[in-house]
Formats: structure tokens, C-alpha cells, sequence
């Protein structure tokens, strides 16, 4: 099996038949999983459907099709709309394929947003009234605590930091255990942007960062309305308490992060070591909000 990872969306568009019907597109991309890959090497799949024959053997067909044109199969196939999830699965599964819902879809987001403004008016049958935004949000359920078996007790510690952009090229040089990354120009970050980031020094380094491995990597968000605590996002929308904010110094210091993170579009990392005199990482993810 491959190690490539494919995103997919299935849904009608702002695109009218001629019985006046929206038409359904399936759209699917490779994940750029890597920090050197180029957004224009991606395997894209685009394909419309009949809203008459909307249903889970037609998408099966359609994911055979794209297999047979990009002549590989995926190891899983990443999707964001929870409506779509029982169609998705089944067809995904009927192939043999692994379906994940994911809020990790920052190609497909890029491409369904390009489409949007110029593809979709430029097609016969374009409906303003029916074109919408692509993304979907969902509202996260009460925060988990971490499995007590890749806590560190009392002998975790973390630290808020920062890298330029341009540090990441050097990332495929970088000693980690478990990582995933993305290429940074797939949302045309410069080299001079400043990436904020959160490292875990843990005791228990390799079993916790090989437990986030087997998540589906989201982000970290900053919550302050009930507790304040940096969250860990994950799937679409499982939420993990990471870090307990326990005084007015290290709420500022999430504050600035979040700051950060919106000036990098969204970007951020999050790191695991042993401790900080480490050379190696135990894990270390690129994300996105």
C-alpha cells in the first residue's frame, strides 16, 4: 500500500442542470504530506454527478476512476462534511480503502475555494443564489483529557516559541519519530513569516507522540470560557485538554500565540521531545486552523 493520502468532497455545487437540479461534483486531491512538496505536482480529480444518481456505488465508480488516471491507491482518503460521512465511508470501504474524517483537508479547502470564484461562474447553469463558502464548522464537544497512559504527571513542561518559515525548509533533515507536514507554499506563506509553535517536553515523549500519530491531526486553539487551556483539535471535532493554563502569565502567552496564528494564516506546529537538551524529536506536526 501506498503512503499516499487523498482528500475528497461530494456535494452539490452552485451549478444548475437543465431541470433547473443543482449538480453534484466529486473533487479529490492529494494531501501534500510533505514540507518540499509542490501544490502543482498534486493529483487532482474532478467529476460531476446527476443529482438523480447521488449515492455510494456511483462515488465508488468515481474513486475507481480517479485510481485508474493518478495509477496508485491510497492508504486512506480524508473528508470534512459529517453529512456525507455514511455515502463516503461505504464507498471508501467497498474499495478497500480506509475513510477519516478530517479537518486536515487544507489542499482540498484551497481548491474548493479557487473553484468558487473562478470556476464554477464560468459554468453553464451557475446559480449566485446557491454558491456558499466551502468551508464547514463544527461545533467541538467538551474537551477530553489525555490518555493517562502518555501523561507525564508532574514531570511534563511545555514552551511557547516561534520559527521563521524559511526553517522549515531543513524539516526533511530534522530527526523525528512521528510528523506530518504540509508545504507551506500551498498557502502562499513567505519566507520571512513567523511560524508560532507549542513543545511538549515529556518524560513519556515517544508514547504520547505516537498516540497524537494515530489522531487526525487538526489544530491547537486557545479557550478561555470555561477554563483557560490550549485545546488540541482533532477529527472533526473531537477537542483534547493539552495544556492547563493556570495563571494570568501563561494565558498571555496562548494570547500571543493565537495572535501569531492568525498572522500566519492559520499555520502553527506542535512538538514533542524528552526534553530540551534533545537533539531529536519524538513528534512534531505542521497544522493549520
Amino acid at each position: 500500500m501506498s503512503n499516499i493520502v487523498w482528500e475528497l468532497d461530494f456535494y452539490s455545487r452552485p451549478v444548475l442542470d437543465e431541470d433547473r437540479k443543482k449538480r453534484w461534483e466529486v473533487l479529490i486531491c492529494e494531501s501534500p504530506n510533505s514540507i518540499d512538496r509542490s501544490p502543482d505536482t498534486l493529483f487532482k480529480y474532478a467529476q460531476y454527478c446527476s443529482s438523480k444518481t447521488v449515492n455510494s456505488l456511483w462515488l465508488r465508480e468515481a474513486i475507481e476512476n480517479a485510481i485508474a488516471e493518478a495509477e496508485t491507491t491510497p492508504k486512506k482518503i480524508r473528508f470534512f462534511r459529517r453529512q456525507m460521512n455514511n455515502m463516503i465511508v461505504k464507498a471508501c470501504e467497498d474499495i478497500g480503502i480506509n475513510p477519516v474524517p478530517s479537518r486536515r483537508t487544507y489542499a482540498l479547502n484551497q481548491w474548493l475555494a479557487d473553484r468558487i470564484v473562478n470556476f464554477y461562474p464560468q459554468e453553464s447553469g451557475y446559480d449566485l443564489k446557491t454558491a456558499n463558502t466551502p468551508s464547514v464548522q463544527y461545533p467541538p464537544l467538551n474537551a477530553i483529557p489525555l490518555p493517562d497512559a502518555v501523561r507525564g504527571d508532574q514531570g511534563d513542561k511545555w514552551l511557547l516559541v516561534s520559527l521563521a518559515a524559511a526553517d522549515f525548509n531543513d524539516m526533511k533533515d530534522w530527526d523525528i519519530a512521528f510528523e506530518e507536514s504540509f508545504s507551506l507554499s500551498l498557502l502562499d506563506i513567505k519566507p520571512d513569516t513567523t511560524i508560532p509553535g507549542l513543545i511538549i517536553y515529556s518524560p513519556r515523549a515517544n508514547p504520547l507522540a505516537a498516540w497524537m500519530s494515530g489522531l487526525e491531526m487538526g489544530y491547537l486553539h486557545l479557550e478561555k470560557v470555561m477554563r483557560p487551556q490550549l485545546r488540541l483539535e482533532t477529527a472533526l471535532s473531537d477537542s483534547w485538554t493539552l495544556i492547563n493554563l493556570t495563571n494570568k502569565e501563561t494565558v498571555k502567552q496562548a494570547e500571543d500565540f493565537e495572535a501569531a496564528k492568525q498572522k500566519a494564516n492559520g499555520v502553527h506546529f506542535v512538538a514533542v521531545q524528552s526534553n530540551p537538551d534533545s537533539e531529536t524529536f519524538a513528534g512534531f506536526w505542521l497544522l493549520k486552523e
